[in-house]
């Protein structure tokens, strides 16, 4: 059984046990969150395709860890016109674990 969820603006395809890192939650380390913006439940054959959110059904998953990605680098330049930028970034995530799938 496996579900397509959405987070922080990404969708995510999840199955119970999996560990990923989405963009930052809120919730302590430990802590259980629900996410219930579902996209889509496949059990099987058996396939529930939301319009765009399945009604009813939710995602449980437990918050591992909080963290910062590697650094991105973004650097900017026009040829021949003396100018160069870098500016670095690291996006913030939290790695959650699914713990179960729960259609309506």
């Amino acid at each position: 059984m496996y579900a397509v969820i959405k987070t922080g603006g990404k969708q995510y395809r999840v199955a119970a046990g999996d560990k990923l890192k989405v963009e930052q939650l809120v919730g302590d380390v430990g802590s259980e969150i629900v996410i219930d913006k579902v996209l889509m439940v496949a059990d099987g054959d058996q396939v529930t395709i939301g319009s765009p959110l399945i009604n009813g059904a939710s995602v449980k998953a437990t918050v591992v860890s909080h963290g910062r990605h590697d650094k991105v680098m973004i650097f900017k330049m026009r040829r021949r016109k003396h100018y160069r930028k870098t500016q670095g970034h690291r996006q913030n995530y939290t790695e959650i674990q699914i713990q179960q799938i729960a259609a309506k």
